[in-house]
């Protein structure tokens, strides 16, 4: 049976259900991160352990920098509230990662098509990235960005004798 083109899933959709996939396993991977640890480093250029953990649970948040500006700079003194800060407590560091998971369902059901394919600009540390269209920069700089840190989270964990959660398989810690 084929599909009409009124029945197919739009951008939006896609994008609605690829958070749904991401929050179950972020939820997963933050759940086990170990309290009292946020200063550990597996390498003197690595990131500390509280950083990346609030990294992780704040990606999310991230959409509606995309839906609802046309660029975000960093470099701009009055967007430092959109740098990111590690959480005291784990249950502090869930609850972060469920705001953001809010605002960014939020973002994305009140958003449009046509607004998903209009263009987003980036500048950070005086380079400005190229302008892409904003359903790309939330499947790139969200979801593929969200999928690599996620992935150095259960390293980190690994590290810190913490059981690694299974995410697109099963780990050494945990079957399917």
């Amino acid at each position: 049976m084929s599909q009409t083109i009124s029945t197919l899933p739009t951008v939006k959709d896609l994008l609605l259900a690829q958070l749904d996939r991401e929050a179950v396993l972020t939820r997963k991977a933050i759940e086990r991160v170990p309290e009292g640890r946020n200063d550990f480093k597996p390498h003197l250029k690595s990131m500390e352990l509280g950083y990346l953990a609030a990294l992780v649970a704040a990606m999310p948040g991230w959409i509606p920098l995309i839906t609802d500006r046309d660029e975000l700079n960093l470099d701009d003194p009055s967007n430092g509230v959109f740098r990111t800060k590690a959480a005291d407590t784990n249950a502090e560091l869930i609850a972060n990662f469920e705001i953001a998971m809010t605002a960014g369902r939020q973002a994305l059901e009140a958003t449009t098509e046509e607004r998903l394919m209009g263009q987003w600009g980036f500048k950070m540390r005086g380079m400005e990235f190229p302008r892409q269209a904003r359903h790309v920069a939330i499947a790139d700089s969200v979801f593929s960005h969200l999928a690599h840190h996620r992935g150095q989270l259960t390293v980190y964990l690994r590290l810190n004798e913490a059981a690694v959660p299974a995410l697109y398989g099963p780990s050494a810690d945990e079957q399917v």
